[in-house]
């Protein structure tokens, strides 16, 4: 009786113990290069993807055409979020992309802001009396020759007519959120940003939005990088693409497709 039951124990014991090789991997965060405009939804969308228990994602913000030129020169990242379709294409078109992953999730508009204590009134329209408003300062936007904030500024502008008499009053910003800061501290008296921007800062006002028809469809894409070798970074990209990720943003202002 005694040796049958050492030898159940026995078996018992070795059914604990763990067989090597056979743990789960362990997992790691992986990178997120997003375009400065996402950086509250963008940290929500994180949290929430941690809370259901994987490793929360590393994430780095900048103007959606330097995270495109870090790609092309190598910078190792799993998942690429751009502000326009353009720097993703150009990422896509030197294979930098993993098939099938890209795809467009959100919307945007683009707004003229001043600051919250201003006492300046101006409609957005055809012809609108910009260059005057602004006298002797300047135009906060994104770098309109690369930045997509600042392209779809350009954009609209010029089918406004207002383009060429305010070409030279700009303040170009390296992203979208260091043109918002200009205005939020007063050293700009106006400038254009996305409305998820402005919605984000409260020492700033909306002014006016920008027709839709007057600038290129603003579309937000994600894709997971070719190079990616973190299962993490497709998981999360699913993730934010899925009903639930969209939700996230949508409490930001933004509009999901």
């Amino acid at each position: 009786m005694r040796q049958r039951l050492a030898l159940l124990f026995s078996t018992i014991v070795l059914a604990l113990v763990p067989v090597p090789g056979r743990s789960a991997p362990a997992r790691h965060p992986p990178l997120v290069l997003a375009a400065a405009s996402l950086q509250e939804s963008m940290n929500a969308a994180a949290d929430a993807w941690k809370a259901r228990g994987h490793p929360r994602p590393r994430l780095a913000f900048a103007g959606s055409s330097a995270l495109a030129r870090q790609i092309q020169s190598g910078a190792a990242a799993d998942v690429f979020v751009s502000a326009d379709e353009p720097w993703m294409d150009a990422v896509q078109a030197k294979g930098l992309l993993r098939k099938g992953t890209r795809v467009a999730f959100l919307r945007n508009t683009l707004v003229l802001i001043a600051p919250r204590q201003s006492t300046i009134r101006l409609t957005v329209g055809r012809a609108m009396p910009l260059a005057r408003t602004l006298g002797g300062r300047r135009l906060a936007v994104a770098d309109p020759a690369a930045v997509p904030a600042g392209i779809y500024a350009r954009q609209s502008l010029t089918r406004l007519g207002v383009w060429n008499s305010v070409r030279d009053k700009l303040a170009p910003a390296e992203n979208v959120r260091a043109a918002l800061a200009l205005v939020s501290r007063g050293a700009a008296p106006l400038g254009i940003v996305y409305a998820t921007d402005a919605r984000a800062d409260r020492n700033v006002r909306i002014l006016g939005v920008f027709p839709a028809a007057s600038h290129d469809p603003i579309s937000y894409p994600v894709a997971t990088l070719a190079a990616s070798r973190n299962p993490e970074g497709e998981a999360f990209r699913r993730f934010l693409v899925s009903d639930a990720g969209k939700a996230v943003f949508r409490r930001f202002g933004f509009g999901t497709k």
